[in-house]
């Protein structure tokens, strides 16, 4: 195992629970130093920050709320500990459900602060400082979709995947970007077996998903030098699941009968 000055590191937001902490710790195994930013979750960062260093490397935390308006600093704060920076994982969000008629200012900022506009200001900060790495951005497989129930949770995500296609060409070649689309894998704890069951009579795979298949996606855009600007949907296929209305599917009234219309 080389020291840390030699060892490559990465940066994954919201790492200490869930998802960003799956990609923390993969990354730990794949011989990365990890920089663990977090918001309120102390203990859970702590923990995660044991675990990671059980494996043979180091791991910083950065505690930070995303929110602010000075986003990219975080970036600078963590090359000054680990300054062999090669990759960023956006992967903290704001999960906030709203029709477009109910979404007050408040939400709506929130939404575009977390998912939107620190992507935004870490990516940036992190070309500007990288001679070359990765960017992954965190999305969701909901940007397929016109679900208005999320709609400032879902116009910042759109706005993300928007991003990671234009940042792809910017950034080349010293910095490739690309994008996670995640379907249903791990859902929030307030979700029921019921519930989920649901969800996967809607997938063409006919089953959830693992976070092993999430890690194997970001692997493979860490290591295919070829790959920049994708968003990789795994997801079982539920984004090709929208068949719209047709006229196979129609079941003649009585009205159509009567005019002999099909």
């Amino acid at each position: 195992m080389t020291d840390t000055a030699q060892r490559p590191a990465a940066l994954v937001t919201g790492a200490a629970t869930r998802l960003g902490l799956t990609f923390a710790q993969a990354l730990a195994e794949q011989g990365y130093d990890i920089a663990l930013h977090y918001h309120r979750s102390v203990a859970q960062a702590e923990a995660a920050a044991a675990d990671i260093r059980s494996m043979g490397v180091d791991c910083h935390l950065f505690p930070f709320d995303l929110a602010r308006a000075d986003a990219g600093q975080l970036v600078s704060q963590v090359i000054e500990q680990l300054p062999a920076l090669k990759v960023l994982v956006n992967c903290a969000s704001a999960y906030g459900a709203a029709t477009i008629a109910d979404t007050e200012h408040a939400l709506l900022h929130t939404q575009f602060a977390v998912n939107f506009f620190a992507p935004f200001a870490l990516s940036r900060t992190f070309y500007n400082s990288v001679s070359q790495g990765n960017i992954i951005n965190i999305l969701d497989n909901k940007i397929a979709f016109q679900q208005n129930n999320y709609a400032a949770y879902l116009l910042s995500k759109k706005a993300l995947a928007e991003l990671t296609c234009l940042a792809a060409v910017e950034f080349a070649p010293r910095v490739r970007v690309n994008g996670i689309a995640p379907g249903v894998v791990l859902p929030g704890s307030t979700r029921s077996d019921d519930y989920i069951q649901w969800r996967v009579q809607g997938i063409p795979l006919r089953r959830q998903g693992e976070v092993a298949d999430l890690v194997q996606a970001m692997t493979y855009l860490l290591e295919n030098e070829f790959v920049t600007g994708q968003i990789l949907f795994v997801d079982g296929g539920e984004r090709f699941n929208q068949r719209g209305l047709n006229a196979e599917d129609y079941k003649i009234g009585e009205d159509d009968k009567n005019r002999g219309t099909l």
